[in-house]
């Protein structure tokens, strides 16, 4: 494998770990990154590879708040967490919406809507709620404060949001979920530990549904493949880690608008250049 390619292969690693937590859509700017340094891949390991790197990206998830997603209590002869097994509920609740979508319509979705037009139009759009409800909240007390207080109304609204950003690339599923939960009076740091642990049974899902297609065309996994694949998931994954502890910290004393204000210049600029 020549180390070029290595080098693409951690470029993206790096996207993907920023831009996957962050409200300002890893699809967009991995449409944009792919622009102009192609992996010599073919198309079908392509499309699976952008979202099975996410993978890394879970993972990140899942070892900094293992203690909170794990619904057993391990130190206390494995006693159940009945609130960690309430929130599971709540968060399969919510992914319902776009796994039946993204099941059944994903093939359609991808041919529709997977391209720089639609992208830089989702990250407009959401661009501009997000500078709307933040300016609209200014002031206003949040209703809900801790994961706890998430009902399943709530997460079903949520999980609305969720299924916007599986039709629409570039409107950034983390971005999506959050101007959901904002909407409805959810604080800033609990909408995004709620939207991080969404993604874990959603990207997960939709990883093995790429790799099976991927398979299913008669596709194989090659030596350079497989180390495309971990390289990937290995940079996503160190990359996310760091992506979100920033994130929490920048939310203790900020909110979204920047991230607003960046997803229109992002689409702006990708309406100009394409």
């Amino acid at each position: 494998m020549e180390i070029i390619e290595l080098i693409k292969v951690i470029i993206l690693g790096i996207v993907e770990g920023i831009t996957e937590w962050l409200p300002i859509s890893s699809t967009g700017h991995m449409i944009l990154v792919d622009e102009f340094i192609k992996l010599n891949v073919s198309a079908d390991f392509l499309e699976m590879f952008l979202v099975v790197i996410q993978l890394g990206a879970i993972l990140a998830v899942v070892v900094l708040y293992w203690k909170k997603l794990i619904p057993f209590d391990y130190k206390n002869r494995w006693r159940i967490k009945k609130d960690t097994f309430s929130m599971w509920f709540k968060i399969i609740f919510a992914c319902l919406p776009a796994a039946v979508v993204g099941l059944l319509f994903d093939d359609q979705l991808n041919e529709l809507f997977y391209n720089p037009l639609t992208v830089a139009i989702a990250l407009i759009v959401f661009g501009v709620l997000f500078i709307f409800i933040e300016n609209y909240n200014k002031g206003k007390e949040t209703k809900i404060n801790s994961l706890s207080e998430i009902t399943y109304n709530t997460a079903l609204i949520i999980g609305i949001f969720q299924l916007i950003a599986a039709v629409f690339p570039g409107t950034s599923r983390s971005g999506a979920t959050i101007v959901g939960a904002l909407l409805i009076g959810v604080s800033r740091t609990v909408a995004a530990e709620f939207t991080f642990f969404l993604a874990i049974p959603v990207m997960f899902g939709a990883s093995f549904l790429k790799i099976f297609k991927f398979l299913a065309k008669g596709n194989t996994f090659g030596s350079e493949e497989i180390i495309i694949l971990l390289t990937g998931s290995i940079v996503a994954f160190v990359v996310s880690i760091i992506a979100i502890k920033f994130l929490l910290n920048y939310l203790k004393k900020n909110d979204f608008t920047v991230f607003g204000w960046y997803r229109v210049i992002l689409g702006a600029i990708l309406i100009g250049y394409w």
